[in-house]
């Protein structure tokens, strides 16, 4: 019975724990993201619908992409800066390496939340516009949405506002989209669409680039959030 009441009671403050993080991180502003993502998903489907354009699993991809980016944006983008605006970033810094395991179950709390969004969004675009394989769509989605994700947390521990890092990461967006006519067929393109095989080029030769390409940004995402944790080291620089 005792042990019973003792799994109840931490089942309990693990879920008070969840939503209490949760309404840090995403605060009262991460619904205008949500809603703002989904439409822009519904309207580029639209038009596409409307153009009779062809719809086949690269475009859902190409579809799916940026409303994802937005749906990571605020939660990693103004993580720090809901921190320090609800005084949680001085409680954080008075526990002793207590600060990093918070933040890395806020953003294993973050990208779980992402992914069924993004699951949410396959399956609607998978009954309303072309049959897709859900689970692997939004599988590949998640390489390119947690590798912005991972690189706006860390750059949010280095800039420290939330503003500032939002500024960042769109001029960084901006210089990806202005070199993409270079990348767009490497293995070091973050958008690169693992759904579109280029033509004439030899399907062997594109896999092994879908290939390395994940793994580059797999390698970019643990940097990404090993750095940011290092630098939450640093008290001085956010207390």
């Amino acid at each position: 019975m005792a042990s019973k009441l003792n799994i109840k009671n931490r089942l309990f403050i693990l879920i008070k724990m969840i939503r209490y993080n949760l309404k840090i991180i995403f605060a009262n502003r991460f619904i205008w993201f949500l809603i703002a993502a989904l439409a822009f998903f519904l309207f580029v489907a639209i038009i596409n619908v409307v153009n009779n354009n062809t719809i086949t699993d690269g475009t859902i991809y190409d579809f799916l992409i940026f409303p994802g980016i937005l749906l990571i944006f605020y939660p990693s983008v103004f993580g720090i800066q809901n921190d320090d605006d609800s005084r949680m970033l001085e409680i954080l810094f008075g526990i002793p390496n207590y600060r990093y395991k918070v933040w890395l179950v806020r953003l294993v709390m973050i990208y779980s939340l992402v992914f069924v969004i993004i699951i949410l969004f396959s399956g609607i675009a998978s009954v309303l516009l072309y049959k897709i394989n859900i689970m692997e769509m939004s599988y590949q989605l998640m390489y390119p949405i947690v590798f912005l994700g991972s690189m706006s947390f860390m750059f949010s521990t280095i800039v420290k506002n939330g503003n500032g890092t939002a500024v960042t990461m769109v001029l960084i967006g901006v210089a990806i989209m202005i070199l993409q006519d270079t990348i767009q067929r490497t293995q070091w393109n973050p958008f690169l669409n693992p759904f579109e095989i280029p033509n004439n080029l030899n399907e062997v030769i594109w896999e092994g680039t879908i290939r390395k390409n994940r793994i580059f940004l797999g390698i970019g995402m643990l940097v990404f959030i090993l750095y940011g944790l290092f630098n939450l080291q640093k008290r001085e620089k956010f207390v």
